[in-house]
């Protein structure tokens, strides 16, 4: 069964209600070795098409993953780009923000590593933790030094929303191309993959009692993520919402996302001008 990319797309304008989106779909591969193929297949051609990204140098690809703890982002980033060249490759993971980087706009902790053309961007979790975390929490907001007047909840979340898509038009007018994903996991598969982080000793280390907190506000957050899809998903850059219960089936559709999206790059290897050829067939005479 073949992997429509445009099937999890949020078109412009729509009026997303999360609880009408699947957190599973039926899978694209029946076994477990006919996923490892496909998802190898991706992987390879993911290669191919990001050395030729590198090569001609004429666009940046940044993908950004947001989701609920335990969507499965780190597991979704480490599959899909297992075969990309390091060189060419950057995964930047934004929590908590430190005392200087409150100092600035909510933009600027990330602005700093956008990714430079012929290279890929990858930010788990991104700017848009400023609309959501912090929507849900909006004691955060009055914590984070903004003048008094600029603090109004009923106008700062637009407004936020504005200056977001404004800064990706004009990543995109010079040459950025932004895939945002949004893993989209259930509340009951959420707890079941808590309960194996305590259960499972090598897994401890990712479970948080922040984690269950954060949990209490599940449907604030679904409605923060309605109103941020909503807002946010233009033409140029589109969010994807992956249904994530079934981490094979998220990762075989994220690594087809990002297949299609660097298929649709104009891209080609530099031509060799004829000084060029000149002097490396003077090299292969020294050789």
């Amino acid at each position: 069964m073949k992997i429509h990319s445009k099937d999890f797309r949020v078109s412009p304008g729509t009026k997303i209600q999360l609880g009408k989106w699947p957190t599973v779909v039926k899978p694209y591969c029946k076994t477990k070795k006919r996923y490892k193929k496909l998802l190898d297949e991706h992987i390879a051609g993911l290669s191919s098409l990001q050395n030729l990204h590198y090569a001609s140098s004429r666009y940046a690809l940044l993908l950004m993953f947001q989701g609920m703890d335990a969507a499965g982002k780190d597991g979704a980033i480490r599959h899909v780009m297992s075969g990309v060249n390091p060189q060419g490759c950057e995964v930047f993971s934004f929590k908590q923000p430190s005392a200087e980087e409150l100092k600035h706009d909510f933009l600027w902790r990330t602005t700093c590593h956008l990714p430079e053309r012929g290279r890929i961007g990858i930010f788990n979790r991104t700017y848009y933790e400023e609309v959501l975390v912090v929507r849900v929490h909006p004691e955060i907001l009055r914590s984070q030094g903004l003048p008094n007047e600029l603090i109004d909840e009923k106008t700062i979340w637009k407004e936020r929303y504005r200056s977001i898509v404004n800064l990706e038009e004009h990543l995109h007018r010079n040459g950025t191309r932004i895939v945002k994903i949004f893993l989209h996991l259930s509340k009951n598969e959420q707890r079941k993959r808590f309960l194996e982080r305590i259960d499972e000793p090598d897994k401890n280390w990712k479970f948080s009692l922040s984690d269950v907190h954060e949990r209490k506000y599940w449907q604030h957050y679904m409605k923060a993520y309605e109103a941020c899809l909503d807002a946010t998903s233009t033409r140029h850059s589109p969010w994807y919402v992956v249904p994530a219960d079934d981490k094979e089936n998220a990762r075989l559709i994220v690594s087809q996302i990002v297949l299609d999206t660097l298929r649709d790059f104009k891209m080609a290897y530099p031509k060799t001008t004829a000084k060029r050829r000149r002097e490396l067939k003077s090299i292969r005479h020294q050789l």
